[in-house]
């Protein structure tokens, strides 16, 4: 009976199961990295040129974005990523093969912290554009109101709005661009053994 555990814990063509975690898993790392500069150079260029009037006078507060997490979440993965082409390397080596359940721990993993980004980045775009969304409908029909001296900086739009909602949209699209790797990986780790026991169960 304990053999029959062990088998089961045991990956399936773990060769194609390497190269498939090497190739998804440099593919997802360097979408990242370059994915992930975008936001830094916008927030690089918020804090070191853009005017303080500008900074003051922002809408949506890129660093309030980057610390509700996002970013680090998406650094977190990329070295996730990183860290699969690593694992590859195991797999491909029957001295060094991790378990069935120790390859899909670390997918689970990738997971998590691909939902968590995910969530971030949601709920902050969602807040990003209902604001657009409140301020285009309380301004009259003749235009968007231009930052002046002593205007409500919560009712003007400017160009550093527009770089955190570009920067939002970039994080959430590598971060489903991740996750749909990590299902990926999930499925093609499991299904195979799930396929041998339901043929088992049968028989």
């Amino acid at each position: 009976m304990n053999n029959n555990l062990g088998n089961q814990d045991q990956l399936s063509n773990p060769e194609a199961l390497a190269g498939q975690f090497s190739r998804l898993g440099w593919i997802g790392f360097w979408i990242q990295l370059v994915l992930v500069s975008v936001p830094i150079v916008l927030m690089l260029y918020v804090v070191f040129f853009a005017s303080a009037a500008s900074v003051q006078r922002k809408g949506i507060d890129l660093s309030n974005y980057l610390s509700y997490g996002s970013l680090i979440v998406m650094v977190f993965t990329t070295y996730w990523f990183f860290q699969y082409t690593r694992l590859a390397k195991k797999i491909a080596d029957p001295e060094t093969r991790p378990s069935l359940s120790g390859v899909t721990k670390n997918i689970w993993i990738g997971m998590w912290a691909s939902c968590l980004g995910i969530f971030f980045s949601m709920v902050l775009l969602l807040r990003a554009v209902l604001r657009l969304l409140f301020i285009l409908l309380a301004t009259p029909q003749t235009g968007i109101p231009i930052a002046q001296t002593g205007t409500d900086p919560s009712r003007v739009l400017s160009a550093i709005d527009a770089v955190s909602l570009t920067s939002l949209s970039i994080i959430l699209t590598a971060e489903l661009i991740i996750m749909a790797f990590s299902v990926w990986l999930l499925f093609r780790a499991t299904r195979p053994a799930n396929a041998v026991l339901d043929a088992a169960s049968a028989g």
